[in-house]
C-alpha cells in the first residue's frame, strides 16, 4: 500500500470520527441550556469542557495510531527486523505525566463544582422539607407552615393526566433550601432541568440549596429503583414570581393543610390523611 495511500486513508479516517463527534454535538453532547438556576451554568461548563479534553485527547491518540500505521508499515519485499527498542525514558515520562496533569486538571475543576453545588451555607429565603415515599412525594413548606401530601400518579397516558401530579412551588430569584427524607426506602428526588439529583435515605437527611433563575414549569421524578410503581413517581415544579408562590400557600392554607408532615407517619397514613381531606376519590 503507497505511504501516500495510507496517510489518506487515516485523515479520511480522522475526519469520519470527527464528523460523527460533531453530530452527537448538534443532538447535545455540548449542550447549551439557558441558566435555570444559579447551578446549571457552572455543570454545563464543566460538562462541556470535559468533552472538548477527550476530543482533543481522541485527535491525538488516533492521530499518533495512524500515524505509526502509516510510517511503521511492514513493506514490501522488506524483511528485516524492526529495531527492537527495550527503553525510551523520554517517552515513558510523557505518557506518564500528560496524563496525569490531565487527570490533574479535571479533577482540580470537578472538585471546585461539587464544593459549589453541595455548600448549603447561604441564608435561604424559604426551606422546604422534601419527603420521598412509595410512590409519590410529601412537600413540606417549613418557612410557610403549610403541606403539601402527595399522591401517587395515576398514568393512563390519557391528555391532561400530568396536572394531576404533586407539584412543587419555587419562587424565582430566592435561594432554597432543601431537606430531603425518605418514608420507607432510598428515593432520588431529580429535576433534570436543573442538572441535580439528591438521594432521599431512611434515617438521614440530606440538604441542597439552589436559585431558581428562570420561571416555568419542569419534570421531577424518582431516579433510584424503589418498587413496583416507581416509574408512577412523577412530580411537577413550577418556578413562579413570589405573589404567584403567595397565592399558592394560602391555597394549600385554606385546605388547613397547615403545619408539617412528619416521618412519624407511614405512606399508609398519608394517604389516608389526602383521603379524610377529600384529596382523591
Amino acid at each position: 500500500m503507497p505511504r501516500n495511500a495510507a496517510v489518506g486513508a487515516g485523515v479520511a479516517g480522522v475526519a469520519l470520527a470527527l464528523s460523527g463527534c460533531s453530530q452527537g454535538i448538534e443532538n447535545g453532547a455540548l449542550p447549551s441550556t439557558p441558566e435555570i438556576t444559579n447551578q446549571t451554568g457552572p455543570i454545563i461548563t464543566l460538562w462541556n469542557g470535559s468533552w472538548i479534553a477527550a476530543l482533543v485527547v481522541g485527535v491525538i491518540t488516533w492521530g499518533l495510531i495512524l500515524w505509526c500505521v502509516a510510517v511503521y508499515r511492514k513493506r514490501k519485499g522488506d524483511d528485516k527486523l524492526p529495531v527492537q527498542t527495550r527503553v525510551h525514558l523520554p517517552l515513558e515520562l510523557m505518557y506518564t505525566l500528560v496524563p496525569l496533569m490531565a487527570v490533574g486538571v479535571l479533577f482540580k475543576f470537578t472538585a471546585e463544582q461539587i464544593d459549589f453545588l453541595t455548600d448549603v451555607s447561604a441564608e435561604p429565603d424559604i426551606e422546604i422539607q422534601v419527603v420521598g415515599k412509595q410512590w409519590s412525594w410529601d412537600f413540606n413548606y417549613l418557612t410557610d407552615d403549610v403541606f403539601d401530601p402527595g399522591v401517587q400518579a395515576n398514568l393512563t397516558g390519557e391528555e391532561g393526566v400530568e396536572e394531576t401530579l404533586p407539584t412543587l412551588y419555587l419562587p424565582v430569584d430566592e435561594t432554597v433550601h432543601f431537606y430531603l427524607d425518605s418514608r420507607d426506602v432510598i428515593h432520588s428526588f431529580w429535576i433534570p432541568a436543573f442538572l441535580y439529583k439528591e438521594d432521599t435515605v431512611p434515617g438521614r437527611t440530606n440538604e441542597w440549596q439552589v436559585t431558581p433563575t428562570k420561571t416555568g414549569t419542569y419534570k421531577g421524578k424518582c431516579a433510584e429503583l424503589c418498587g413496583e410503581y416507581h416509574a408512577a413517581m412523577l412530580f411537577n415544579v413550577e418556578v413562579v414570581e413570589r405573589d404567584v408562590y403567595e397565592a399558592k400557600m394560602q391555597e394549600l392554607r385554606d385546605k388547613g393543610y397547615e403545619g408539617a408532615l412528619g416521618l412519624e407517619y407511614s405512606r399508609d397514613q398519608v394517604v389516608d390523611f389526602t383521603y379524610e381531606h377529600g384529596e382523591t376519590e
